[in-house]
């Protein structure tokens, strides 16, 4: 079990999301960076999925009531055990008592932290994220708040020695307050004028202040179509780039409606999802064209890295039995 001492800015607990129910309307929710969520877990011999706390900005303090393995991957908001730094993208061992703190971030604005067995939630419609607008899943369907208690699921053998391989490191992806975007072209990015196309593709994007896990908003040159025209509403994914009446785009992120009337300008390819949820206000981004077949490569990549990852950890458990 673990205490919340201070909830931070924001905590939940997050896994890979709600899959299944979008046409029914429920938003699927998940971790806002699911690449670091997926090697978090695999680290602490967790399966991808399982539950994990997403930390942003201001990290909280946590208490371990037991002996735990963990891992801490995504942005590195500087994480202490009992004051001393410990390192991202690896196993380690936090020993009862122990209290787990983060400082000032280094980089990016979100991390996640998985410990073996997960972190045992009820499911809800097949999850265990949060969605909080509408106080589903997770936690009672909120942040986490100063002295709440998690249970934590049960390890299995392997979970109990994945801290034998805490000498794993994974390089993490390379996050940017800065960052140049890959995207394809949206389903209207041939109805926005020809400047519009233009400066989407060429100019720099600052992040609003108002942006959230349901979207980021986007301040810089005004995007218009060629011709006023109405839409019928359709599918919109993790990535989704609409533009509104105001010109100003938005990218659709985890806690996105499932539907839109906005025109799209642009989507972003997954392997990026990562870097735009790791962006915070006041950062900035350029977006770069890419097609749909090296959209494709680089996703194969970015799965066959991780499937390197799990045989490896898998021959490790196995020489260290």
């Amino acid at each position: 079990m673990l205490t919340i001492h201070k909830s931070g800015m924001q905590t939940t607990v997050q896994d890979l999301g709600r899959t299944g129910f979008q046409k029914y309307g429920v938003v699927a929710s998940g971790a806002m960076d699911p690449y670091a969520l997926r090697i978090a877990n695999l680290l602490v011999g967790n399966e991808e999925k399982a539950a994990a706390l997403e930390i942003t900005l201001m990290g909280p303090s946590i208490h371990f009531n037991e002996d735990h393995v963990i891992s801490i991957c995504g942005g590195d908001l500087t994480p202490q055990l009992d004051g001393k730094t410990i390192g991202n993208w690896r196993a380690l061992n936090a020993a009862k008592e122990q209290t787990l703190t983060f400082g000032k971030p280094r980089s990016g604005s979100r991390c996640y932290l998985a410990i073996a067995g997960g972190i045992a939630v009820p499911e809800v419609m097949g999850s265990r994220s949060t969605y909080m607008r509408a106080g589903l899943g997770g936690y009672q369907g909120r942040a986490v708040e100063s002295g709440d208690q998690l249970v934590i699921g049960e390890t299995n053998a392997d979970q109990k020695s994945a801290a034998r391989g805490k000498s794993w490191f994974v390089p993490p992806p390379s996050y940017s307050s800065a960052p140049v975007i890959r995207v394809i072209k949206g389903r209207q990015f041939e109805a926005f004028s020809e400047a519009s196309r233009r400066h989407f593709l060429s100019e720099t994007f600052t992040v609003n202040p108002q942006s959230d896990r349901m979207g980021y908003r986007l301040d810089g040159s005004r995007l218009t179509l060629a011709a006023a025209q109405e839409m019928i509403s359709e599918a919109v994914a993790f990535g989704s780039i609409q533009v509104p009446a105001d010109g100003n785009p938005i990218i659709l992120m985890a806690d996105r409606q499932t539907t839109g009337g906005y025109p799209k300008i642009a989507e972003v390819i997954t392997v990026d999802l990562p870097l735009i949820s790791q962006l915070k206000p006041g950062d900035h981004l350029r977006f770069n064209e890419v097609s749909i077949e090296e959209a494709q490569r680089l996703l194969k990549l970015q799965e066959k890295k991780i499937n390197c990852l799990k045989r490896a950890i898998a021959l490790k458990k196995e020489e260290t039995g």
